[in-house]
């Protein structure tokens, strides 16, 4: 009756759902930017990206315009998707990047 994940299946509709809440909350606070209304706190949009959301917030970033100027968004976005992508090879693919 109940659908039934692998736990494959599950990072990954796992992963592609805090990404698409990352993305939405970008283009949220982009919205209340321009309107000059209450905003995201930078510290939570960075941090759903190290939460698995750093590819939602990377591709908002890219498409809005959004906190691209900022210094702490050009290094700390990217570091948080390097840090997303060796979590899901190790945990997806169980490559142990750092073991022998």
């Amino acid at each position: 009756m109940f659908l039934r994940l692998t736990p494959r299946t599950a990072v990954l509709v796992s992963y592609l759902f805090i990404n698409f809440l990352s993305y939405a909350l970008t283009g949220l606070d982009k919205v209340k930017a321009k309107e000059h209304t209450y905003r995201i706190r930078e510290f939570s949009l960075i941090l759903i990206s190290f939460l698995m959301g750093a590819l939602g917030v990377f591709i908002a970033m890219k498409e809005y315009h959004h906190k691209t100027r900022k210094l702490k968004f050009k290094i700390l976005i990217p570091l948080a998707l390097i840090c997303n992508i060796a979590v899901i090879c190790i945990f997806y693919f169980k490559v142990y990047v750092f073991l022998p």
